[in-house]
């Protein structure tokens, strides 16, 4: 699909029935939503942002824009109103186009954000550390160095394996395959964007939004949950489910209590 600014972007449905429209997370990565499965009667809508994976390579990459991206999938598709599931950064543009076009979301899936503001990197820091262990100095050894793309894989590979209780490696491999470059520059542009915007701010915005919201966490995710405590207290129609001894990417590692909750709540969202 082509945006209004020419950027081409890659999008695709997989599935038959109900349309969710899923924003991946980032920034400057790529649709990793080939291994979600919600079941009969679902259709996922699926896209790569702009700068990232098939999409076009070029920005602008704006807080703005990338709102403005997924209403034009949502448009392209020919939805009207749509739930949207987001996951880490693609949570938080989920709210954002909640907040934006709140006409157009019936109900948010909002899996593993990092909340509205910006106090919790350094208890990420020393739990991703904790967690890496003995692969730690490898990391270290690659960030430090310029590095070709299997080494670039490779780096991705090892920091994902932090998001992960069990299984790390085979699952931080199955999100490395297929692999695109990673677009630090969209990655620090849109970082340093969400860190400028005021967490009063957003909450003030967030209390008026009436979308039904979900919030769904790994209690073991590196992220510390309790960042996502401000915007659960702000939302006037919210749920939350916590999922023991669960990580970053729920879908792999509690497929079956994470698709549970996540049909639920779009059940109960769309009414008799």
């Amino acid at each position: 699909m082509i945006t209004d600014d020419g950027r081409e972007l890659w999008t695709s449905a997989t599935g038959r029935g109900e349309p969710i429209l899923c924003c991946h997370g980032g920034p400057g990565l790529w649709d990793m939503f080939g291994t979600l499965d919600l079941g009969a009667p679902f259709r996922l809508i699926r896209w790569d942002q702009r700068g990232a994976g098939r999409s076009d390579p070029r920005g602008p990459y704006t807080l703005a824009r990338m709102v403005a991206d997924v209403d034009a999938v949502r448009g392209w598709h020919g939805l009207d109103r749509v739930p949207v599931l987001g996951h880490s950064w693609g949570a938080h543009l989920g709210l954002l186009y909640a907040l934006a076009h709140p006409g157009r979301v019936s109900a948010l899936v909002y899996v593993s954000g990092v909340g509205l503001g910006q106090g919790w990197p350094a208890e990420f820091k020393r739990n991703f550390e904790q967690a890496l262990g003995g692969r730690l100095a490898r990391w270290t050894e690659l960030r430090a160095k310029e590095r070709d793309e299997a080494e670039e894989r490779e780096l991705a590979v090892l920091q994902w394996t932090a998001d992960f209780v069990k299984e790390g490696a085979r699952h931080a491999e199955a999100m490395a395959t297929p692999w695109f470059p990673i677009n630090y520059e969209a990655n620090l542009a849109l970082s340093e964007e969400m860190r400028a915007t005021p967490e009063r701010e957003l909450i003030e915005a967030c209390r008026a939004l009436t979308v039904p919201v979900l919030i769904i966490d790994g209690e073991a995710d590196n992220r510390p949950r309790w960042a996502v405590d401000s915007l659960e207290r702000a939302l006037p129609s919210v749920t939350r489910v916590r999922l023991p001894g669960v990580g970053h990417v729920p879908w792999l590692e509690a497929p079956d209590a994470f698709r549970a909750a996540v049909r639920g709540f779009l059940t109960d969202a769309a009414g008799p």
